[in-house]
């Protein structure tokens, strides 16, 4: 893809010296705002391609290393388009999507997206999962959350899929295929409701004691100490005819390694000094901000042990012989790199994978052989690492 570089998104001195700490090239920055809008087509809307550039005003160029991918210009918007608001065609950068295509996710398989929000690649998990197999998507957030769910409504793709309000650093639910004995039901029954088709209005009980928590003014924030809150399930996601009891039951980890999730996305929480939509936010925000949310030290030290928390958990829900990916939107080596090398010399049974379908891919390799990097420079895409490895059956 030929796409001319340009230079006019300012980057202040605070900014180049955490690119020039961190051993990154600003030069990468370089293409921000030339930099493609990327769109993935819903499939079984091919025929419409015609319908929705003609709704957008705007020719859809395939991209070729990507299946369904299309690349327009950086200041067309889809939103107001009605391709858009009838769930034709989703916003996700390309190299998010090569993150999820990384994965090799099969008919059948049940996957596990451990920060879920804001959707697009939940979205995009299920679309090539089709009718078989599950689809687990985990956040803290329950806002942040509650807006996959409001998109996989609107793509009509949550027959497969299970949402959580949960801690990623310690979920620890399996695939819903696990059918084992459940465990007796609580003396007060509490635990013996079966769960009906999900209904977006939710039963009266059910409102009344939110209503009584916002009354006491109850955290909105979740709690590590908190059992995941279960905030949407799909017909044929499992869960429905299960007891809560059943839902929840944890299992021994001679279990996980053969009824653990086949494949696991940790597209970890970062900086997003890679993300370019992200940097330029910081325009309209304030350059202070961006010292603040980016460049402060202790909040990367802090988020480097979250990331290995992550991608620790995430690997412990995987079954032996399982794929999982991990990636972020940071291009820091801190952030990557080193967080991959500290997991594998604390996980003798992890191993790195080739990305076999990359060698078509416009990236970079990481400082890790294996590992990969996109960035506006190289990829025509928003930054992004991605690491993909498997759990061998030691």
């Amino acid at each position: 893809m030929d796409v001319e570089e340009t230079s006019s998104l300012p980057l202040p001195d605070a900014f180049l010296n955490f690119l020039n700490q961190h051993g990154l090239d600003a030069s990468i920055y370089t293409a921000t705002d030339s930099t493609p809008r990327y769109i993935r087509l819903k499939p079984g809307y091919e025929d419409c391609l015609e319908e929705i550039e003609t709704d957008i005003r705007c020719k859809l160029e395939r991209v070729c290393w990507l299946p369904n991918f299309y690349y327009l210009p950086p200041d067309v918007r889809i939103a107001s388009s009605k391709a858009y608001q009838e769930g034709k065609i989703y916003g996700i950068d390309a190299a998010s999507g090569a993150a999820v295509s990384a994965l090799d996710i099969s008919v059948g398989d049940h996957v596990l997206d451990l920060c879920a929000a804001p959707g697009a690649k939940l979205c995009m998990i299920l679309d090539i999962l089709g009718s078989s197999g599950s689809v687990t998507g985990v956040d803290i957030a329950k806002h942040r959350l509650a807006a996959c769910r409001t998109m996989l409504q609107k793509y009509d793709l949550g027959d497969h899929c299970r949402l959580f309000v949960a801690d990623g650093t310690s979920f620890s639910l399996l695939p819903v295929r696990v059918h084992s004995d459940p465990p007796l039901p609580s003396e007060n029954g509490e635990n013996s409701e079966v769960y009906r088709e999900w209904k977006s209005r939710k039963p009266w009980k059910e409102r009344k004691k939110e209503a009584i928590a916002r009354e006491k003014g109850v955290s909105k924030l979740f709690s590590p100490t908190q059992e995941p809150e279960l905030i949407f399930y799909g017909r044929h996601s499992g869960v429905v005819g299960m007891r809560k009891n059943e839902l929840y039951q944890k299992m021994p980890i001679n279990e996980v390694l053969q009824l653990g999730y086949d494949k696991v996305l940790v597209d970890a929480e970062c900086t997003h000094d890679g993300s370019i939509k992200h940097v330029q936010k910081f325009e309209q925000w304030g350059w202070t901000t961006l010292q603040r949310r980016v460049l402060d030290a202790e909040r990367t030290d802090d988020l480097t042990v979250l990331q290995l928390q992550l991608l620790t958990n995430g690997f412990r829900l995987l079954r032996a012989g399982g794929v999982l990916v991990y990636s972020t939107c940071s291009l820091t080596f801190a952030q990557n790199e080193d967080v991959v090398e500290q997991f594998l010399s604390e996980n003798t049974s992890a191993e790195l994978l080739e990305i076999t379908a990359a060698k078509n891919w416009p990236c970079k390799s990481g400082r890790i052989q294996k590992t990969l990097r996109f960035d506006p420079l190289t990829s025509s895409t928003s930054g992004l690492f991605v690491a993909k490895l498997t759990k061998l059956a030691i």
